[in-house]
């Protein structure tokens, strides 16, 4: 059954109802809606005795994706979302360094370079662009749900990461290795490696006669090779310059360079969100053995519904999960071009701008790019293109919501999901619920935060 958002005349976010509750309200004039992904209503009259029910959010935190889930204290889930978080600032920042530097040195008149003059890059304590808006999203989600629901506490799903631990699993049994790794009594990882491989040449066994040996990386590191042991390979000399000139090959595989980025902001992100909200915290395995008992799929949605019911079985009141991917504010590019002849429309476009939400045939999508003769490219939520023959006009688009912060959409719940999560038929319950609210609702006002379930 769907379920409806309901603020109070001051705003106040008050128990979410039944769609026919929130449908006599909006038709008898005592509502209004204020939101339209998640549906939600504004009451014109403030109700007397408003009642609300502890509600607990759960916040599956997380470098690329977030996932949250709102629980009563019947474990009953009124709210899902996964938010994307965005992972392409760093990229888009080097892209801009990159044509400047190309712009200065192509320009008549010399502009020196920039280098320790901004503010930002020389202040302590300061986090990277990617860290500041990754940490914002956790806070803008937690933020949004507390403004539409009655939050009364949080749970974070928080995770610390040892990267030594993750490069070297064996450190975990026995302790003294953080002390005495694998390099400890060699001057460094060379010599590591020519004492392991004894001094001779891995390829030809020493037939060469050649005395000097070189390390060689077995995956190159321009192709992302790491230099690590499992990586390098004792070699002559003679082999090695046939290996590079390409007369022989090698047997052996090498190893690539562990990607440590997102476990080491997660450190950063658990200790910002404990700052700035107050929170009980969790850890990955407790909700990963719950969801398991629970026999729910490993999605996000599902890992903060097990969060927010604090480890029982969840029971999913809602028929969509809400699906959100953070974006630029604005359009940074101004021009394009070689020579950034011709200039881009940064503004509006018929009252339409890049990531705007509308309506086109019946279905909704967002718009991807824009042309100043009034056509539109438009997309889907995950950024592929929705090719549609012909190209689509401005002028037969119906906007659904502005652009923000985040483009926001709904899936649909799948029903093996719903039919799993719940321990007993509620359907009898839920269809005596809408008759009754649908008496009362008329009785007195305050009876929107009615649930069929309430007890």
């Amino acid at each position: 059954m769907n379920r409806v958002y309901v603020l109070s005349s001051d705003r106040t976010p008050l128990m979410p109802c039944s769609s026919v509750i929130a449908r006599l309200l909006l038709k008898e004039g005592k509502a209004k809606v204020v939101r339209r992904t998640p549906f939600t209503i504004k009451l014109y009259v403030q109700p007397e005795h408003p009642s609300t029910q502890p509600l607990t959010l759960g916040v599956d935190t997380g470098s690329t994706v977030i996932g949250s889930a709102v629980a009563s204290e019947q474990n009953d889930i009124v709210y899902l979302s996964e938010v994307e978080a965005r992972n392409d600032i760093a990229t888009a920042m080097k892209e801009r360094a990159a044509y400047r530097r190309k712009r200065r040195s192509r320009k008549i008149r010399y502009r020196p370079a920039r280098w320790l003059n901004r503010r930002n890059s020389i202040k302590r304590g300061r986090f990277s662009p990617t860290m500041r808006s990754k940490i914002d999203a956790h806070l803008r989600e937690i933020r949004f749900v507390q403004s539409i629901l009655p939050i009364t506490s949080i749970v974070l799903e928080t995770s610390t990461f040892d990267p030594h631990a993750l490069k070297n699993p064996e450190v975990l049994r026995k302790k003294w290795l953080y002390q005495k790794g694998i390099n400890y009594g060699y001057a460094n990882t060379r010599a590591y490696v020519l004492t392991r491989d004894g001094y001779t040449c891995q390829h030809c066994k020493g037939k060469t006669k050649e005395q000097r040996l070189e390390v060689h990386h077995l995956i190159f590191r321009r192709h992302h090779g790491s230099d690590e042991e499992s990586n390098l390979l004792t070699l002559c000399k003679t082999c090695h310059d046939a290996l590079h000139a390409g007369t022989i090959t090698l047997k052996c595989t090498g190893k690539k360079k562990g990607k440590l980025l997102h476990a080491t902001q997660m450190s950063s992100i658990r200790m910002q969100l404990l700052k700035r909200v107050e929170a009980e915290e969790t850890w990955g395995f407790v909700t990963k053995e719950h969801r398991l008992l629970a026999s729910l799929p490993k999605e996000h949605c599902f890992d903060a519904a097990m969060i927010a019911t604090r480890g029982q079985r969840p029971v999913i009141q809602i028929q969509t999960v809400l699906v959100k991917k953070c974006i630029p504010d604005g359009d940074y590019q101004q021009t394009k071009g070689k020579r950034s002849e011709q200039r881009l429309t940064t503004g509006k476009i018929e009252g339409f701008r890049k990531f705007d939400k509308v309506r086109y045939r019946g279905q909704e999508y967002f718009i991807k790019g824009r042309m100043s003769t009034g056509y539109a490219i438009l997309m889907m939520i995950d950024g592929k293109k929705v090719d549609l023959k012909p190209i689509p006009k401005l002028e037969k688009m119906k906007r659904v919501s502005a652009r923000s912060s985040w483009m926001i959409d709904q899936r649909s719940m799948p029903r093996s999901i719903g039919n799993a999560s719940q321990e007993t038929p509620r359907q009898d319950i839920e269809s005596q619920g809408e008759k009754e609210g649908t008496a009362l609702i008329h009785e007195a006002e305050d009876l929107v935060v009615f649930l069929p379930h309430q007890v």
